[in-house]
């Protein structure tokens, strides 16, 4: 099985600098397509057309963007440590795409590893990743379409605005959760033990997840676009009635307001992505403790 070669081997024999100037892009900007390499380089004063681009990225093997991401990779010495989530997720596209045609041939197999990616989620991912780092007012189409390599019409070809893309984050990230929160409560029958696992489900998306995760937890209404707001309230209430359930099915002293008790742990976990910080608690014990506090309390027995 021959290896990937990295981006430093591919510009080891003096390329020409329009050659230079594709090959350092391919390691930089990995994810950046063709049309948008070839408008990078007629911005910087060397033309080229983007068959010209594909021309080079063909004659080094790095013609799709899984080659680039694998040389990248390669050529870092960190291996995957590397790669951003956004990329990190376009090679897990990639290794998808390899089992779903497993049973064909390996050079089959090979082929499918690189056809094109899905550009509508790649746009999904970068925006979950820029609204996560600097939130929904301060993101533009333009940062989006910058950061994965596009022009903005392109995105506006997937989104047809801001909002629309926004709400498909938060519509993939409380499906993602409402799946994960599902599975892991139905390996046991006990109430605070579903509770706890839950709990783990979400503290652990927040804390350590993807953008898409991050950004799933965080409070819209903390940006007062009430519009917005209204129209995730239903993904949003059919997540949290998981919590209702849940809470209801708890054995607690009569006269608790399960309703207050519900809005107080989905808050307290939802707060977790302002704070949390890697190396003092993990996400499990974070939604562990959360669980245990609401389960024991905190008084001192006297």
């Amino acid at each position: 099985m021959t290896q990937s070669p990295t981006v430093s081997e591919h510009s080891a024999a003096q390329p020409s600098p329009v050659e230079a100037e594709i090959l350092r892009l391919s390691r930089d900007e990995p994810a950046l397509g063709q049309a948008a390499v070839a408008e990078r380089l007629r911005q910087a004063g060397l033309p080229i057309s983007p068959s010209g681009v594909r021309y080079i990225w063909q004659k080094h093997g790095l013609e799709t963007a899984v080659k680039r991401l694998r040389a990248l990779a390669g050529s870092s010495g960190e291996g995957l440590a590397a790669l951003t989530d956004t990329q990190r997720g376009l090679l897990e596209r990639g290794a998808l795409t390899a089992r779903l045609v497993r049973g064909a041939s390996s050079r089959e197999a090979g082929d499918a590893v690189d056809q094109p990616i899905d550009r509508r989620q790649v746009i999904l991912n970068a925006a979950a990743e820029l609204f996560a780092e600097q939130g929904y007012d301060r993101s533009s189409i333009r940062d989006i379409a910058r950061k994965v390599g596009l022009l903005p019409g392109s995105v506006y070809h997937y989104f047809s605005s801001k909002d629309e893309l926004y709400l498909a984050v938060h519509g993939e990230g409380f499906r993602r959760l409402t799946a994960a929160v599902t599975a892991a409560i139905g390996e046991t029958s006990d109430p605070w033990e579903r509770l706890m696992r839950a709990c783990e489900v979400h503290v652990g998306g927040i804390a350590t997840g993807s953008p898409v995760d991050r950004v799933t937890g965080h409070n819209l209404a903390m940006i007062r676009h009430h519009g917005l707001f209204a129209k995730i309230r239903p993904v949003r209430e059919a997540y949290e009635n998981i919590y209702r359930e849940l809470i209801d099915a708890l054995p607690l002293a009569p006269g608790t307001d399960r309703t207050l008790l519900r809005l107080l742990l989905l808050s307290g976990m939802n707060w977790v992505y302002i704070w949390y910080r890697e190396g003092r608690r993990s996400p499990k014990e974070i939604a562990d403790a959360m669980v245990d506090m609401l389960r024991h309390g905190v008084e001192r027995a006297p």
